[in-house]
């Protein structure tokens, strides 16, 4: 395994030229500093600039501390990343939409950190899931809507419109009830016992019609774990749960980093681009700052908080440093399913046909046609082959929700979804056949739309589990939420070495766009100054 300075040398800002981007630049005139190497201190250096490590500095330079931010790439924000990548005017996601997840954290819904005043808008698009079928079926998720999304079920199938009602009520009263009170109700009860199931078993269970067992299985695997796996019950009822909506930010994922840029700034604090760290610095078994690959050392007077790969990061200082019990915990990590992104540019937007006729333009769509495709996927990994006809597919295009991410007419289409990231071949194996993968897979979807065609696509970007990986290396073998946190074998915040912070998808409760690692991060750290978060936010 290569470390991290030859990784970074490896996996350059020209490396991700190469997968087909014109352009990686800096978010608000960020960039490398003038002048080569350099030294400074400050209260807290952070070491990578994804969003939890963006919340964790926003909450200490509200705080009063002097806080630097080093990221390694020309862009701010990891996997909330937004940029030109495909064509001028097209602003597409590099990895996550959806912040559903985000806005219902305190930081955002209490306004802790009031990021709305530093350009962050979210929308929710009316109608939120989308999905297709070949044959002419079609279901329909609209935002908060139980009558209309049931009218779609019902198309399909009327008992299942019927079941999706009762299920919906189930599911409300379990969720309206204390949490001792629901455990031994009959509701909580029920739903515990699907829930332990896989999410196949669990849809067999609930919906008659393998439109209803597919749908809600392929929506459900965007968390990162197919439904062929135990423990993945309520992927049966992913549709239910969409219809809470998953909101999006007006001008892409990235606004989330842009806008924790702007505030970090605001507050005194200073965000550094193009400048990966590469070497914990310590000085009698304390860390007290790091090293950058050109050779900066910056100084932390209080802390350093990372938000690197923790796999990485340990091979950044000493090995005796961490002690036994991390290095145990880290060694048996597992990544999570290896994820691509394919990214297009189009001439129009996608139209997809519904059942009673017509058309939607749908914030996003899920494909699968049978729900006993959901087990390919492990099969793949295991053997590092590709059986792609049937993989879940996760569609986004955002913009015809919101504007200002493509000219007028214009539209952009994301295809991603699960593959395997070691091919029988090696991993390098994927620079070979991404396009061909791609264009199985760009093709698929177009069967699936009302009105495009490959002469629709203006340009394209297609990113490989490798690629992703390159993009980040803290999305370790593809993995974008950094490794498989269903066994709850995390990071801890604070970590072995003294003056050491960890945040990010490594961290409790793991990956996704949650901002939970970045707050709780903060948390522990204001904790060991003697504050408590309440007073940094109303101070």
């Amino acid at each position: 395994m290569p470390t991290r300075r030859e990784f970074i040398a490896s996996a350059s800002i020209a490396s991700i030229a190469a997968i087909g981007a014109t352009q990686v630049a800096a978010q608000d005139g960020q960039g490398p500093p003038a002048g080569g190497a350099r030294s400074e201190s400050f209260d807290y250096v952070v070491a990578g600039a994804g969003h939890n490590s963006l919340i964790t500095a926003a909450y200490l330079a509200k705080a009063g501390y002097s806080v630097l931010v080093l990221e390694g790439r020309a862009q701010i924000g990891g996997g909330a990343k937004t940029s030109e990548m495909l064509l001028p005017g097209f602003h597409e996601d590099w990895c996550s939409s959806s912040h559903h997840v985000l806005v219902r954290n305190p930081l955002y819904a209490d306004n802790e950190i009031n990021i709305r005043d530093f350009g962050y808008e979210v929308f929710d698009p009316e109608i939120v899931v989308h999905f297709p079928f070949l044959d002419g079926a079609s279901l329909t998720v609209h935002l908060k809507d139980l009558d209309r999304t049931s009218a779609s079920i019902a198309e399909v199938s009327k008992k299942d419109a019927e079941t999706f009602r009762q299920f919906a009520a189930t599911r409300a009263t379990a969720m309206g009830l204390a949490d001792d009170a629901r455990a031994t109700s009959r509701e909580g009860i029920y739903l515990d016992r699907l829930g332990v199931l896989s999410g196949f078993d669990a849809a067999r269970q609930l919906w008659e019609s393998p439109h209803m067992q597919a749908a809600n299985i392929s929506g459900g695997r965007w968390g990162g774990v197919p439904a062929s796996d135990p423990g993945t019950g309520p992927q049966a009822w992913s549709m239910l749960t969409h219809m809470n909506g998953r909101p999006m930010p007006k001008g892409g994922s990235g606004m989330l980093s842009v806008s924790l840029g702007r505030f970090i700034e605001a507050h005194g604090g200073t965000v550094l681009t193009s400048m990966p760290v590469v070497q914990l610095m310590i000085e009698d078994g304390r860390c007290t700052g790091v090293e950058c690959v050109d050779g900066s050392r910056f100084r932390a007077r209080k802390a350093v908080v990372s938000t690197i790969h923790v796999k990485h990061l340990m091979e950044m200082a000493p090995k005796e440093l961490w002690g036994q019990a991390l290095t145990d915990s880290v060694d048996i990590w597992q990544p999570e399913t290896a994820m691509f992104a394919f990214h297009y540019a189009l001439s129009a937007p996608p139209l997809y046909s519904v059942a009673r006729g017509g058309t939607v333009n749908a914030a996003e769509a899920s494909i699968m046609a049978r729900p006993e495709s959901i087990f390919q996927l492990n099969a793949d990994v295991a053997t590092g082959t590709l059986n792609i006809d049937d993989y879940p597919l996760q569609i986004v295009h955002a913009a015809g929700y919101d504007p200002s991410r493509a000219p007028a007419g214009q539209a952009l289409l994301k295809i991603e979804g699960g593959i395997p990231y070691a091919l029988k071949e090696g991993p390098a194996h994927w620079d070979e056949i991404k396009k061909e993968v791609a264009d199985k897979m760009l093709d698929r979807v177009l069967a699936h739309t009302a009105n495009l065609s490959r002469e629709n696509v203006l340009a394209e970007v297609l990113m490989s589990p490798l690629d992703i990986e390159r993009m980040n290396p803290s999305m370790w073998r593809g993995s974008v939420h950094h490794l498989d946190k269903r066994w709850g074998n995390f990071a801890p915040y604070r970590m072995p070495i003294p003056g050491l912070y960890q945040t990010g998808a490594c961290t409790s409760p793991g990956g996704s766009v949650t901002g939970q690692p970045g707050r709780n991060a903060a948390i522990a750290i204001l904790e060991d100054e003697g504050k408590t978060l309440a007073e940094v936010v109303k101070g």
